[in-house]
């Protein structure tokens, strides 16, 4: 049995003001959801898409409530005065997405620590910073959930050898989720991993990751927003400790027409990394 959608829960968002962070978003507003997004983009970027503040217009504009925060999730002090200030405005936290996130396929010799040092930062690092601090207030809640946005955990050599920094940062996430849903399962609070089956067209795939080209065979991050949103409105103690894949999300739920999800439906999908 779930709950039927995400009406008036409080969802505190990490990158949410582009792909599928605002994907999340979107979906939930359009239940009526209140959503914090943590991100660090204040003024318009170049090449990346959108900034909290636009996100949160969008967010308004599909029936949600918005709270902009700009938070780098680098630094604990930051992160506790966008929680608290979420559970001033919004009287509360039901769910955390963890989905902010850094990247760079780099092998050993072509990864500068600066490099290094950010992806572990934001990815291991601010998953847990996040968590931690958003815990107290989901023990409140009546059907918490922590989701990170992280691979299913692999221990094949393929997916560490190319890009071993990147490899260790993501899995640092989800370990978390290992780790963390057994030790709060008594109290109720569900600790899941979401991962698409594809390559998702996000401005990181679009910059870093063979531009247009390799957009053509992605999915939109839509997917990825309905799948959450089909975990997250699970009962917490009955769904928990799971790797979850988008498209066997959807699949369980009754989705059996994918290509609404295409950005081509004529081109051969990417598989993601991880999977």
């Amino acid at each position: 049995m779930t709950t039927a959608n995400l009406t008036g829960k409080t969802l505190f968002i990490t990158g949410a003001s582009r792909g599928i962070g605002l994907a999340i978003a979107l979906r939930a507003a359009r239940d009526g959801a209140r959503i914090a997004i943590a991100a660090k983009t204040a003024e318009p970027h170049p090449k990346l898409p959108g900034t909290v503040y636009t996100a949160a217009a969008e967010i308004e504009a599909a029936g949600g409530k918005a709270l902009p925060l700009v938070v780098d999730i680098q630094d604990e002090n930051q992160v506790a005065a966008a929680v608290a200030q979420t559970v001033e405005t919004f009287g509360g936290i039901d769910i955390l997405v963890n989905n902010a996130s850094a990247i760079s396929l780099t092998p050993t010799l072509q990864t500068p620590m600066k490099r290094y040092d950010l992806m572990h930062r934001i990815n291991t690092r601010g998953t847990f910073v996040c968590s931690q601090a958003c815990l107290p207030h989901l023990f409140k809640a009546d059907n918490p959930h922590i989701l990170n946005i992280s691979p299913p955990l692999n221990m094949d050599s393929r997916w560490f050898a190319p890009h071993v920094a990147y490899t260790m940062a993501k899995y640092g996430m989800s370990m978390c989720v290992l780790g963390m849903a057994a030790e709060f399962r008594e109290q109720g609070v569900a600790v899941n991993a979401l991962w698409p089956r594809t390559a998702i067209a996000t401005a990181a795939v679009r910059n870093l990751l063979g531009g247009d080209e390799t957009v053509r065979r992605c999915r939109k991050p839509e997917i990825m927003a309905d799948a959450a949103h089909a975990i997250l409105t699970q009962p917490s103690r009955a769904c928990t400790g799971n790797f979850f894949i988008d498209e066997d999300v959807l699949r369980s739920a009754g989705v059996t027409d994918f290509t609404p999800y295409a950005i081509d439906a004529s081109a051969e999908l990417l598989p993601d990394f991880f999977i």
